[in-house]
């Protein structure tokens, strides 16, 4: 596809680049001979997109010097320019902008990021291609007057190759129009529980490439591997394939894993290749053993290095089996946001504060709520030995009937698994949050499921539902159950609905012969607010809702196989607007948003703290 759109472009160069497809995001771009363009951009903020539209609302003309994506330029005192980026209005570059500046905190609209970048003389047959980690919601890129394609999806990586005669050495001019408003027919909807955090969010990077290079690959323990005779034999089976940018009859691949003294030449058939390994003396991935091993792919001069697990994830009628071994999820959720600044989290010592904070816990597994989180956070997962949750934004109320809406979901979920097909901590795929039930939403969500499934059958897949108390009796019946693979569950009783205590007689029933997953459950408290245990929003309400769930959860059924309460730490939303103990923020946090532990946090601790001893 990306060939061919380059081919047109040489033809009819004043014609954009089209929205690439998912087939051709490349992955593992840390590993890639890149050129950061994070750092300091210039901005404009343009709620009306007059650099979008023109004054009868047309998409303004490529060529239009009233376009925010050309440079403005005078010539004459008397030529008229009204837009301009410089050095007064900038922002930081990976970073939400509600963060950054005042004017932004609850803005929703297009804002226009804008830099310059060199770049040193490119081979003749070399690509390059611009990545973007993550924009928050739809983006509009444009280099150089013209533009490469749009995207829309807030939380999965994207790119597009740049043809070599749109480059210049020096001065290349990029803009890029971002728009976070919420739209009915979007993903996520109108409707969250989150701050909306605009802006360029993630890592952005220039790629560089020769002219057939590995797009995507993959690494996994063989599907159907009986664990038990291959640990006798001391043989393992490890299933892989690549696939390359375009067909190449010439192509060879090298792939070496150092440790397992694997040393493979891959010839691809067309642009992939499917292909088995034998490896002796393999140390299975678990939260225990979190072992990884360096893999390296080559091809014409490129090395791709990762670091991957091998583990296998399934279920056993009630059971969660990890390596052939039943494993309880001791979890927590986590929202992608550092508190204490009120800001969307990104870098890799972001996720160390938020993973130092589980590990405090004694979990062993988090919940990325409720989209995909970035990859610091899911390659820190696997270093760590944390078992991961992550979860597309299908979240509440969208429109199920809608197939544009599948469409863009479908899309969302290949990215999300494109992206991290390779992380060994990564167990369960996620298709969306609490959706209400209807046929129309089952056959909606069956469809994530299947599509979940073809990309990738090595993982768990799973849905938080919503349950219904009928005075007192749980009973676990939504039928999207009967597809996926464990039932997940979001409950709050004593929050909404009647007070901690009533947790004592409730009953539960589960219509299915699989693992049950309490996805959520959870309390509001202010920080520092204390008071008896029935006051609402003290710590000691929060600390009794967490010991009476506690109790529950040791009544359960011997399907219970773990739980991720929510949530790790205070949230910012708009939602949440009592003028004492909210002010913005989601209070369900067991940590502050200045980064002080709630006395539920000691409870849960404690919980795990004795289940863990069990292992």
């Amino acid at each position: 596809m990306m060939n061919r759109i380059s081919n047109l472009l040489l033809l009819l160069f004043l014609l954009p680049l089209k929205t690439v497809g998912q087939e051709d995001l490349i992955m593992n771009v840390d590993a890639r001979n890149t050129i950061s363009l994070n750092g300091t951009w210039s901005y404009i903020i343009d709620p009306y997109e007059t650099g979008f539209y023109d004054y009868r609302y047309r998409e303004r003309n490529e060529n239009d010097p009233e376009a925010y994506w050309n440079r403005p330029v005078t010539e004459n005192r008397w030529d008229r320019v009204e837009h301009g980026y410089g050095e007064k209005y900038t922002l930081q570059v990976p970073g939400d902008w509600n963060s950054q500046d005042r004017v932004f905190k609850y803005y929703e609209g297009t804002v226009w990021y804008q830099r310059e970048f060199d770049l040193e003389e490119l081979q003749e047959n070399e690509k390059v291609f611009l990545h973007f980690g993550a924009v928050n919601y739809e983006a509009h890129v444009y280099l150089n007057g013209k533009k490469l394609g749009s995207h829309k999806g807030g939380f999965t990586p994207f790119n597009f190759e740049v043809p070599q005669s749109l480059l210049k050495k020096e001065n290349n001019f990029l803009v890029v129009k971002v728009d976070n408003k919420r739209h009915p027919e979007e993903i996520p909807t109108v409707n969250t529980d989150w701050w909306n955090f605009g802006g360029i969010t993630r890592d952005v990077n220039l790629i560089r490439v020769p002219e057939t290079f590995i797009q995507q690959y993959g690494l996994h323990l063989q599907e159907n591997l009986d664990l038990k005779k291959a640990k006798k034999l001391n043989r393992m089976s490890i299933d892989g394939f690549v696939k390359l940018n375009k067909v190449d009859d010439e192509a060879e691949i090298f792939l070496e894993i150092p440790a397992l003294k694997i040393k493979q030449k891959l010839k691809p058939a067309g642009d992939s290749i499917s292909f088995s390994l034998r490896a002796k003396d393999l140390e299975l991935w678990s939260p225990k053993n979190p072992k990884l091993y360096e893999v390296i792919f080559s091809i014409n001069g490129e090395q791709i290095k990762d670091r991957i697990g091998f583990r296998k994830i399934e279920t056993s009628g009630k059971d969660i089996l990890l390596n052939g071994e039943k494993i309880f999820l001791r979890g927590i959720s986590i929202h992608e946001e550092i508190p204490q600044q009120m800001r969307r989290a990104h870098s890799k010592e972001d996720a160390r504060q938020l993973f130092g904070y589980v590990k405090d816990l004694n979990a062993n597994m988090v919940r990325l709520a409720h989209y995909p989180h970035n990859p610091n956070m899911t390659k820190m997962a696997d270093s760590l030995g944390l078992l991961v949750w992550s979860e597309i934004p299908v979240y509440w109320t969208i429109n199920f009937e809608s197939e544009e809406v599948l469409e863009k979901s479908k899309k969302q979920l290949k990215e999300m698994i494109y992206r991290d097909r390779n992380r060994a901590s990564i167990i369960i795929w996620s298709v969306g949050n609490e959706t209400p039930v209807s046929p129309v939403r089952t056959e909606f969500m069956k469809s994530l499921i299947t599509e979940a499934r073809a990309l990738d059958n090595t993982r768990l897949i799973s849905a938080a539902l919503e349950v219904k108390n009928d005075e007192g009796v749980f009973r676990i019946d939504d039928p999207l159950g009967e597809f996926t693979d464990i039932v997940s569950i979001n409950e709050y009783l004593g929050w909404y609905g009647g007070l901690p205590g009533d947790s004592k007689m409730a009953k539960w029933e589960v219509i299915y012969d699989k693992p049950l997953f309490f996805s959520e459950t959870g309390a509001g408290a202010k920080a520092g607010f204390h008071a008896d245990k029935e006051t609402r929003w003290s710590e000691e309400y929060q600390e009794w809702y967490y010991k009476e769930q506690v109790e529950m959860m040791k009544r359960m059924p011997d399907n219970y196989s773990g739980l991720s309460p929510w949530i790790l730490t205070d949230f910012r939303s708009p939602r949440r607007n009592h003028p004492v103990y909210q002010e913005g923020w989601n209070r369900k946090g067991l940590i502050d948003n200045e980064g002080t532990k709630k006395k539920a946090f000691y409870v849960l601790q404690e919980y795990y703290e004795g289940l863990m001893n069990k292992d």
